[in-house]
């Protein structure tokens, strides 16, 4: 079941929220951020990333899926957020350059469709930026945070959609490292906790970031023959029909 969005903004208004926020963009920080001078797309809710990462927004929009709803984005200016079913997005093909996608595919009916649309929309060498839980960490049990809802994810299950989907994976990096405790004294450590496990144990991640490329994949064009042989049989037999015919032919010819 699809967390409504207005769950959503409230947990990353939240102290947890916040520090979740922090993380997600350090990893996108990592993984190469995004690029200032490229049309970005937003979909599902990647609304924190977005404000922490981007310097300009001019150039980004956001895309949310009709089961999760919308809200307006960004605060100053003119809205920049629409509605949208996730396997049937309202783009061109190959117009998009990068894509932020969060919260959509551990809710999706069939992951697969949304990362071939994911894939139409793009440029070649188009980059994907992918937030999915991890199924080992320990944010996929608790369900007082989005990332408790929907399937989760192995490292292995994730790396084989997306080349199902002609997306290449180019950048994993994990995120979430700390628990999803709430106890306001144990919040102020998580900075501290997220660094130091994600060099101990980082296969236990609550998510994984995974930057993909869409690839083209080109056959070898075929050389058209300007002649074409066609097999007959070395001895057709014939019929005593025509046979006899051959023979009344001869006849009449005085052979």
């Amino acid at each position: 079941m699809s967390v409504d969005v207005v769950d959503l903004r409230e947990f990353y208004a939240s102290p947890l929220g916040r520090q979740a926020r922090r993380s997600l963009a350090a990893a996108m920080r990592r993984a190469g951020g995004l690029p200032d001078d490229a049309d970005t797309v937003g979909f599902g809710y990647p609304l924190p990333v977005l404000d922490l990462v981007l310097t300009a927004n001019d150039r980004a929009v956001v895309l949310m899926p009709a089961r999760q709803g919308a809200i307006r984005w960004p605060r100053q200016g003119a809205n920049r957020t629409a509605l949208t079913e996730d396997d049937e997005l309202p783009l061109a093909t190959g117009s998009v350059q990068c894509i932020v996608m969060m919260h959509v595919l551990e809710n999706a009916s069939d992951p697969a469709l949304v990362l071939d649309e994911v894939w139409r929309v793009l440029v070649p060498e188009g980059r994907l930026v992918l937030v999915a839980p991890n199924r080992r960490g320990l944010w996929a049990r608790f369900e007082h945070t989005p990332f408790g809802n929907g399937s989760p994810f192995s490292r292995g299950q994730l790396s084989l959609l997306l080349r199902k989907a002609r997306l290449t994976p180019a950048n994993w990096q994990g995120c979430l490292d700390f628990p999803p405790i709430r106890l306001r004294w144990l919040l102020r450590t998580y900075p501290v906790v997220d660094r130091i496990a994600r060099r101990v144990w980082p296969i236990f991640c609550g998510a994984h970031l995974v930057v993909a490329t869409k690839r083209l994949y080109q056959g070898v064009p075929s050389r058209q023959r300007k002649e074409r042989r066609v097999a007959l049989p070395a001895m057709a037999p014939q019929s005593a029909r025509a046979g006899s015919s051959r023979a009344d032919g001869n006849r009449r010819d005085g052979v």
